[in-house]
C-alpha cells in the first residue's frame, strides 16, 4: 500500500477500537464504541468501507465475520502526522513546534527534554 488513505471520524473511533481489540465481530466492535452507541448497521457499514479502504481484514466464520487491523495504529497516526504538517505547517516540524510554544502547548522544559530524547536516539 503507497499511502495511507485518511479516515472520517466515524472509520477512525472503529479503528481505535478494533486497534484495541487487535481481532473482533462486529457486535464486539459496537460494544466497544462510546455511548451514545452506534446501531449495528452503522458500525457494520463503516467496516465495510474499512475493508474497501484496506484498513480491515476480514476472517469468515461461517455466518460471522471477525474483523482485524491491516495497518497498525503507529503507520497510521505517522502518515497522519506527516499530512497534518504538510497541509497545515508548510511541511515543516520546526513550524509545528513554533506553532505548539506560541500556543503555550509545549514549555521551554519540555522542548530541552525533547531535545536530550532526540540527542540520545542519535547516538
Amino acid at each position: 500500500m503507497s499511502t495511507i488513505k485518511s479516515l472520517t471520524k466515524a472509520e477512525e473511533q472503529v479503528m481505535q477500537s478494533l486497534w484495541a481489540l487487535e481481532k473482533a465481530f462486529l457486535r464486539e466492535l459496537v460494544d466497544a464504541q462510546p455511548n451514545p452507541k452506534p446501531h449495528q448497521n452503522t458500525v457494520a457499514t463503516i467496516l465495510k468501507i474499512l475493508i474497501e479502504k484496506e484498513f480491515v481484514g476480514i476472517e469468515v466464520f461461517g455466518r460471522m465475520h471477525q474483523y482485524y487491523p491491516l495497518i497498525s495504529k503507529e503507520a497510521y497516526s505517522k502518515a497522519t502526522m506527516k499530512n497534518m504538517v504538510k497541509s497545515y505547517f508548510e511541511g515543516s516540524f520546526s513550524n509545528v513546534v513554533s506553532f505548539m510554544v506560541k500556543e503555550n502547548n509545549l514549555s521551554v522544559e519540555d522542548l530541552e527534554l525533547l531535545l536530550r530524547e532526540l540527542k540520545k536516539q542519535g547516538k
